[in-house]
């Protein structure tokens, strides 16, 4: 009995692992025009290349969704930036997060701007 139920959980497992995959590709393909399968395969530079348009997909849909477009659809949004940490992923040798563009840092002031109620 314990047989199947390992059977059971890897085949839900090998499943789940299918469908995020299609949805991955699809939203890829849709967006970038890019195939995952070569976006995976190939070298350093042109993933890094492949990354800045993905976050610039991301960016747009992101946009999208904030001005509530009739066009947004958050399963894209969320299949975009699976396949963005999948490709980042590909870099194992470097720590954390790969960063392609700067962080803006919020001005932190403890000072009021003139004229505003305190």
């Amino acid at each position: 009995m314990r047989d199947f139920s390992n059977e059971i959980a890897a085949f839900r497992q090998n499943k789940l692992s299918e469908l995020t995959d299609a949805r991955q590709r699809a939203a890829l393909q849709l967006c970038c025009g890019i195939e995952l399968s070569n976006a995976l395969s190939g070298e350093p530079t042109s993933t890094v290349a492949l990354l800045k348009r993905l976050e610039r997909a991301i960016e747009r849909e992101r946009l999208r969704g904030v001005n509530r477009h009739w066009s947004y659809d958050l399963n894209r949004h969320i299949a975009l930036k699976q396949v963005r940490d999948r490709l980042k992923g590909v870099f194992p040798d470097q720590p954390g997060r790969l960063s392609l563009r700067p962080r803006r840092r919020r001005h932190k002031s403890n000072t009021a701007p003139e004229g505003a109620a305190r």
